[in-house]
């Protein structure tokens, strides 16, 4: 059994390791930074602490919204660096027993199948596409942004 956390991008469900997230916040007002990546969307101050802001849409290569009132950070901790991912929603924590994973085929919905750990098949939600955050989120332009954020 894993805990997962399931969130919504473009109508479809995925899910990332429960272990790797922190917490869930309201999309606040994000302080963008010049000469970063385009999925980083910038920095945010959370409880006192500066926060890289990653668009998990743009990083996974789907088409970008506007934020709803169901827009959320997921704030994960991915090789001891603490980074938001904007999602649709955040919608459910659940268990998935590793019987019903299997791994992601190599095309999956646009999606490069390297960020793809695996597909859940689940009798009461379909098929839920399981992220890689450590692959997800490539620490050194994690670590560029840190770098910025670090000199201000």
């Amino acid at each position: 059994m894993e805990k997962t956390i399931i969130f919504k991008l473009n109508n479809q469900e995925y899910g990332a390791n429960i272990s790797q997230i922190r917490s869930i916040e309201k999309l606040e007002e994000i302080v963008s930074l010049p000469q970063t990546s385009d999925f980083i969307k910038g920095i945010i101050n959370l409880r006192g602490n500066v926060t890289p802001i990653i668009d998990l849409r743009t990083r996974l290569g789907l088409q970008e919204s506007e934020p709803t009132e169901q827009t959320r950070v997921l704030i994960a901790s991915v090789k001891d660096v603490t980074v938001g991912l904007i999602v649709d929603e955040a919608t459910d924590v659940i268990d998935i027993p590793s019987d019903v994973v299997e791994d992601a085929p190599e095309l999956v919905k646009g999606v490069d199948y390297r960020y793809i750990k695996g597909v859940a098949k689940l009798q009461d939600r379909g098929m839920l596409l399981l992220l890689d955050l450590d692959y997800v989120l490539n620490l050194d332009q994690i670590e560029e942004v840190q770098q910025v954020v670090n000199k201000e």
